[in-house]
């Protein structure tokens, strides 16, 4: 009797996801820039790091420890998928450790991410924009850690954007290239280090990548002087609001006058879809900075919606406040606590608002009241009368004070050095309006599918590494994704069936991980007889088919599976 022996793999979108990186070329780029030891064995960096970045795009796992497994449980796919000898142990933890320990070294890294960016710019024309004025997008955010971090210096306590006070964090500075969000610069740096402070080193790594001439958007925190002063000088363009605190409230009610009094006539700002956004108009002023002198404009703009949102907090605060203030001196009764010392209140109540962020809206007064408590003698005591004092607070709005700070909200001051021709009001407002798009990143960064949290690597050059890995892996969902997206919108074509639920449902826009799991439940089968070994693959799908051909991949990815690899 014949025995047969049945092996099968869980193929899914490993091959598409290990020909679109090839695509990119980091293999290629990694093994020309990292001088590996010369003793080494097995896989090279470039490959190595090739498998693995197509581990944590289909695990959603960034885990060193279960790298290993995963190949062992796909090693004929990934032989057939890699020109070079293969084992398992070319995956173990040292292995990988290796990659993080090169990734760590500034100097190596700021050149893979040079030659990768100049690669995917030239090869998918990311550098000029429709309207031709390349944008990139400047942000930060902080990453919390749980372990121990005594004698480190990555790891520190500072400002959470996660609201983790309590747990030591380090930041992540990105700079993406418009109009995807694909990252030009990834900086780790102290969770302890103010944003401010973060701006001018992105551009200087912008600029090692793409060169100048490039207009950089950032929130208020980019609009240090500094950072402007520095923008200018190397030869490139600035877009961001100045932060509403110090003298810009009072700047803004100055260049508000002429529209109250009618003197100043607002362009309206339509979005792609026609629709009213904003108002505003601008104005020239010259900057002094240390050596740098230029004009920048300043865009007085309006946003109704940014208005709706400011004054619906603004009740909302108010609210609060005078309930948090009114609660702090409650009737006499048992069990309820009397402020019997001034000083203390008026402490307490400053808190509150500063809390709520009202300061100069709220009219408070405090009343002082005085009860005699007659207490009848007993023994050796006689009758007498007790007089004890408490303080009563009393609040109440200031209207005029409210009118004045609702009659600015909504209008925000932005500051460019574009000229109108490159960057009218109507264009910047619209630019800036597209700034979530790195918050997207972030999302993918630190959630599904890259999943920075929890992260589980203790050593800092491992996280700096870690995080320099996953920026690449944070490139190929967002450029998988530009790719697709704009093939289907050259063509006019809509993908059907991405939607389990919902067969029928068309898609214009999709994102790279629904187009990879539309790749689940393809499998490799290995029939072992007696004298013969035969392999099948689960035929491609329509849809699959149609995916690779947007990606410009072959089905060949999938076919080749079923030609025999020597894995010994």
């Amino acid at each position: 009797m014949t025995e047969i022996t049945i092996h099968t793999e869980r193929v899914d979108d490993i091959p598409i996801l290990f020909g679109f990186i090839q695509k990119m070329c980091i293999q290629d780029i990694l093994d020309k820039l990292v001088n590996s030891h010369g003793n080494r064995q097995g896989l090279s960096i470039g490959w190595l790091t090739t498998a693995w970045l197509t581990y944590i795009v289909s695990e959603s796992d960034h885990r060193m420890v279960e790298v290993e497994d995963w190949a062992k449980e796909h090693i004929q796919t990934l032989s057939a998928l890699i020109p070079k000898p293969l084992d398992v142990k070319d995956f173990t933890d040292d292995r990988l450790a290796d990659v993080l320990f090169w990734f760590s070294k500034d100097n190596t890294w700021e050149e893979i991410e040079n030659h990768l960016c100049q690669r995917l710019v030239s090869v998918y024309e990311l550098q000029a924009e429709p309207k031709g004025f390349p944008t990139i997008r400047l942000d930060s955010t902080t990453a919390s850690v749980y372990h121990e971090v005594e004698g480190n210096t990555l790891f520190e306590y500072g400002y959470s954007k996660d609201h983790r006070p309590d747990l030591p964090q380090f930041k992540v500075m990105l700079s993406s290239l418009d109009p995807m969000g694909l990252p030009v610069a990834t900086l780790v740096l102290p969770g302890g280090e103010a944003d401010d402070g973060l701006y001018i080193p992105a551009v200087i790594r912008s600029r090692h990548a793409l060169g100048c001439n490039h207009l950089y958007v950032g929130d208020s925190k980019m609009s240090a002087t500094d950072t402007r002063a520095f923008i200018q000088a190397g030869g490139d363009y600035y877009l961001t609001p100045l932060a509403g605190v110090g003298g810009v409230p009072e700047k803004i009610e100055e260049l508000l006058k002429p529209v109250w009094n009618r003197e100043q006539s607002l362009v309206l700002v339509r979005n792609d879809e026609e629709e009213t956004v904003a108002l505003g108009y601008e104005t020239i002023i010259h900057n002094t900075h240390q050596t740098v002198d230029w004009d920048e404009r300043i865009l007085v703009v309006y946003s109704p919606s940014l208005a709706k949102n400011a004054r619906n907090g603004l009740s909302h605060r108010l609210d609060n406040a005078e309930k948090a203030i009114q609660s702090l001196t409650p009737t006499r009764g048992r069990g309820k606590r009397q402020h019997k010392d001034l000083n203390s209140l008026q402490s307490l109540v400053r808190s509150i608002i500063k809390k709520h962020g009202v300061e100069g809206l709220l009219n408070v007064c405090y009343i002082s009241e005085e009860e005699q408590r007659t207490i009848r003698g007993y023994g050796d005591h006689p009758r007498r009368t007790e007089k004890s004092v408490r303080y009563v607070v009393h609040v109440e709005r200031n209207e005029k004070a409210i009118r004045k700070a609702r009659l600015i909200m909504g209008w925000r001051l932005y500051v460019t050095n574009a000229e109108v021709s490159k960057l009218s009001l109507s264009k910047a407002v619209n630019v800036f309006r597209k700034l979530p798009v790195i918050e997207r990143n972030f999302s993918r960064l630190k959630g599904r599918p890259l999943g920075v949290h929890p992260l589980y690597i203790h050593r800092e050059d491992h996280t700096c590494g870690m995080i320099r890995l996953l920026s690449i892996a944070l490139r190929v969902l967002t450029l998988l994704e530009y790719v697709v997206r704009k093939e289907l919108q050259s063509s006019g074509e809509i993908l059907v069936g991405l939607y389990e639920g919902n067969p029928r449902r068309q898609a214009t826009a999709p994102t790279t991980e629904r187009l990879l799991k539309a790749f689940g439940n393809i499998h490799l089968n290995i029939v072992e007889l007696a004298e013969e070994k035969i392999r099948h693959v689960t035929p491609l799908s329509a849809l699959q088919k149609h995916i690779l051909t947007l990606l410009s991949l072959s089905p060949e990815l999938y076919e080749n599976l079923e030609l025999s690899f020597d894995t010994s």
